[in-house]
């Protein structure tokens, strides 16, 4: 089964009107990107995999810092309907801020709606993930084996923290909450080495692999990283819809020796690059296929 654990729920249910067409110049180096789309946009540009982990984030003004124009209250509601139209295929993770006063009400009110993971992006939110709110809420997510999905590593905006999003943050949260199950979003590019140090140490810890193919060397340097440090089994397959698909995910990763033509330098084995793809994500995440925790 390719369990595809990292895209972005669909910025409208039906098509997108022209004058509502939103294009983001600076999330690939090879086309740009369109970051308005519609349910069926998805499910065409998803059809390679099997299941998909899909959430917004919640930000006070979603177009200005991701590109992605939710107006805030609808944060978690277009998830919800968008994963529940198709609960086989779709599993639906929440976001809140933990700063601020009613995220764990809104916690509560996502699980009802059937949401059963959470997306953070500090960088994004502006909020301290080592900071006293933030550590609560990670504490009610283990509590509630809630899974995290923390954005890791660059963006191009301008007014994200990069501190907010280096690797070794979550080897602090994993200190403190041994039992929280972590992803570390775009294996923390461009510190591929720091996230695989991070995942390595801590059974929960997991890094995808969403978006580092859209750059060959940061590509190669952190798979490797991977292999040579032996845990490309924690390792899980991920796209980042709208800025990618599963399929060029797949195609990413398949071609990661590409750059290597002609050289002596170490490959990737190619069973490595299939166990990824291939990668029991919903068991590592402790859910089961139609969202539901397996605990």
């Amino acid at each position: 089964m390719i369990v595809d654990v990292h895209a972005h729920t669909p910025t409208h249910r039906d098509a997108v009107p022209p004058e509502e067409r939103r294009v983001f110049t600076s999330w690939r180096t090879d086309r740009d990107v369109v970051t308005t789309n519609s349910w069926a946009d998805f499910d065409g540009a998803m059809s390679a995999a099997d299941v998909v982990i899909v959430f917004n984030i919640a930000v006070a003004d979603p177009a200005a810092a991701t590109g992605i124009p939710h107006p805030p209250e609808r944060t978690n509601d277009a998830t919800a309907e968008f994963a529940a139209a198709d609960p086989a295929r779709r599993i639906g993770f929440m976001s809140v801020d933990p700063t601020s006063p009613g995220c764990l009400e809104e916690a509560e009110r996502c699980r009802e709606m059937g949401l059963v993971g959470v997306k953070l992006g500090p960088n994004y939110q502006n909020f301290d993930p080592l900071g006293e709110a933030a550590l609560a809420f990670y504490a009610y997510c283990e509590r509630n084996a809630l899974p995290i999905v923390f954005h890791q590593g660059a963006s191009p905006i301008r007014a994200a923290p990069l501190r907010y999003t280096y690797p070794l943050v979550t080897d602090e949260v994993a200190l403190r909450f041994p039992e929280l199950r972590i992803v570390m979003a775009h294996m923390g590019h461009p510190w591929g080495k720091e996230t695989v140090a991070t995942i390595r140490k801590h059974p929960h810890v997991y890094a995808d692999v969403s978006s580092i193919y859209l750059r060959p060397w940061v590509c190669y340097e952190s798979l490797l990283a991977a292999v040579e440090w032996g845990c490309t089994h924690k390792l899980l397959l991920g796209s980042d819809f709208p800025i990618a698909n599963t399929g060029e995910a797949m195609a990413g990763l398949r071609g990661v020796n590409d750059i290597l033509a002609g050289t002596a330098l170490p490959r990737v084995p190619a069973e490595l690059v299939e166990q990824i793809i291939h990668a029991d994500a919903l068991t590592a995440l402790g859910l089961t296929a139609g969202g539901s925790r397996d605990r």
